[in-house]
């Protein structure tokens, strides 16, 4: 199982990025895949989570209505568009199949005037 992230960078507060999760080595259409994030000093945390086909979705109140979760079933790839960020949104990024026990390096994003 490998899994990895890009699209992060530094953006100014109101900006939007586009992350993105490239994954191999099991059958991604199947699994429900999930978006964490980590800030200095503080634990992981669930952002958003999206079911094999896509009918289920969930946020965690802080990105609700700024940030959309999506996949590509026939790439393998997740996706999370996040809109208006706020400085408390900078942290490193990371997708994650619950099914399993492993994660990417992450991609940072950084939001800042």
């Amino acid at each position: 199982v490998q899994l990895v992230e890009s699209g992060g960078g530094l953006v100014q507060p109101g900006g939007s990025l586009r992350l993105s999760c490239a994954t191999f080595g099991f059958a991604f259409r199947t699994y429900e895949m999930r978006w964490h994030r980590q800030a200095p000093g503080k634990e992981r945390e669930l952002v958003a989570g999206i079911t094999s086909a896509g009918a289920g979705i969930t946020y965690a109140d802080s990105v609700k209505g700024r940030f959309t979760i999506s996949r590509d079933n026939p790439k393998a790839t997740v996706y999370l568009q996040m809109n208006n960020l706020k400085p408390e949104d900078t942290a490193v990024y990371y997708c994650n199949n619950p099914s399993f026990d492993s994660w990417g390096r992450g991609t940072q994003v950084t939001v800042s005037s």
